[in-house]
Formats: C-alpha cells, sequence, structure tokens
C-alpha cells in the first residue's frame, strides 16, 4: 500500500511498508524482482480461472511481454458468457442432434464457410504455439453462429459449429467447455474427442462477393463466380448500375482489384 501526499501541485506516494518514495516509471514487463506482478488469484476469484488463461492466451504469444489490462480480463469474461449464453439459448435445439449439412441455403452455407475458415487458421496457429490468434479464431467463430436463428438449416450448422469451437477451446478454457459439452450432450468426455477437423468442402464457394468503390468510396457490391478472371470481375465492377452513376462521363483511370474482397475504381 502507499500513502499519497499532496501540497499545492506536488504530489508524491511513500511506500506504506518501508515509508520510502515510490518512483514512477514506464511500463514494464512484470517480473517479481521488480515487485510489479498481478495476483492472478484476485482476479480468478472474481472472473473464474478460465477468463484469466483466455486474456492471458489472447493477449500475447506466450514467448513475448505483454502490458495488463484490466479492460482486456472484462473482454475475456465477455467473450465466455458469449459464448455460454449461445450454448444455454441453444441446448433444446442442439440435443436433438446432428442435422442435415447436405441442403443448406446460401446463408447457412456462408456461416459454415466462416466456421471451418477460421477452424483452418486456428489449427495452424496452434501448431505454431501461437495462442493469441486461436482465441480470435475462437471468436470468429462463436460471432459467426450467433447470426443463426432456429430453422433445422440453421440448427444443422449450429450443432456443427459448437462442437468445433468447444474442443478448439477446450485447452484453453477447459472449465466452461467441459462442462458445456457435457450440457449439449455431445457425448464422451471433450478430452477424448479430439481436435476437430476442417471440411474442405466446406471452404469452397460457387461465387464471390466483392465490394465495389468508386475514388474510396463504396458505391454497390457484385457477385461473380470464384474462378472468373481479373479482366471478368473488373466488367462486372464496371457494369454495376449504381457504380455508373457514380463514374458518369469520368474516365476511368485505373481498376484496383483486391482478390475475393474489393474493386476500386478510379475516375477523374
Amino acid at each position: 500500500d502507499t500513502i499519497v501526499l499532496g501540497l499545492g501541485h506536488l504530489f508524491k506516494a511513500i511506500l506504506h511498508e518501508d515509508g520510502e518514495d515510490v518512483i514512477a516509471g514506464g511500463i514494464e514487463k512484470m517480473s517479481k524482482s521488480k515487485n510489479n506482478g498481478i495476483d492472478p488469484q484476485t482476479l480468478i476469484d472474481r472472473y473464474g480461472a478460465d477468463t484469466v488463461r483466455v486474456y492471458t492466451m489472447n493477449t500475447a504469444p506466450p514467448d513475448q511481454s505483454l502490458e495488463w489490462s484490466d479492460a482486456g480480463v472484462e473482454g475475456a469474461h465477455r467473450f465466455l458468457k458469449k459464448l455460454w449464453n449461445l450454448c444455454s439459448k441453444n441446448i433444446d435445439s442442439i440435443k436433438k442432434g446432428a442435422g442435415d449439412l447436405s441442403s443448406l441455403g446460401d446463408v447457412q452455407e456462408g456461416i459454415r464457410r466462416e466456421v471451418h475458415a477460421a477452424l483452418k487458421k486456428a489449427l495452424f496457429d496452434y501448431e505454431r504455439q501461437q495462442f493469441n490468434t486461436v482465441v480470435s479464431g475462437c471468436i470468429i467463430i462463436v460471432n459467426a453462429l450467433n447470426k443463426l436463428s432456429d430453422s433445422e438449416q440453421d440448427r444443422a450448422v449450429l450443432h456443427e459449429g459448437l462442437n468445433i469451437v468447444l474442443r478448439l477451446l477446450g485447452p484453453i478454457a477447459p472449465h466452461v467447455t467441459h462442462y458445456l459439452w457435457n450440457e449439449l450432450e455431445f457425448g464422451g468426455d471433450i478430452l477424448d474427442a479430439g481436435r476437430p477437423e476442417v471440411d474442405e468442402s466446406a471452404l469452397t464457394q460457387e461465387s464471390i462477393e466483392y465490394v465495389v468503390q468508386v475514388n474510396g468510396k463504396v458505391r454497390g457490391k457484385i457477385n461473380v463466380p470464384a474462378d472468373a478472371e481479373k479482366a471478368a470481375i473488373e466488367q462486372a465492377a464496371k457494369d454495376n448500375e449504381n457504380v455508373q452513376r457514380f463514374v458518369g462521363d469520368a474516365t476511368i483511370r485505373k481498376i484496383i482489384v483486391v482478390p475475393n474482397k474489393l474493386v476500386n475504381i478510379v475516375a477523374k
């Protein structure tokens, strides 16, 4: 503990234990020798061990130092609550078992693609021990699954997605994931379930949506075949009715295509 003494605009802090002045310094790595560590038990008592684990893993790679943030701990806690709420509100639906993934609509296919794309990257990051990006992948999956409702097609994607994210997050947040795994009746012990596998077929796309900008401002969207050549993508962007309206009589100087994402038309 410290005592802060003030006189006008002059302040100083004195360590209560030995009466010595406390000298403020810059941001430093926590260490026992500097007596600037954080007792994790305080945070565990408040948020639970899994929150502290998720925060620690998500903030920085294990071989790097990190700047401690109480707000970051609260963010990790919110994520786990979001996962918990997603499971709780769909528990009866999930207990019905896996649905049919062979006849999904475009929305469900898109969400399933998000899940497996995040899973693919997370599994790669696990091998590199990049646990911070593994947590990011889990957050992406939970956010994607929260877009689903209670239709049969949605239930099929949700059942698969929750099964995936619980196994993916299990080594990082073992207590929460173990409990939810049992509550959702996925069967057996999550420790025996193994890592989830990527379904490469879920990553294939017949068409890709591009955002079209004119001079840096979004003016439309186009859908083109996934295997479309650059020239075909450019032409589709130029043919978009709203894009033509904003280009008007200007001369197109350049067209920049960011694969699978964006077309920017520069016109003057």
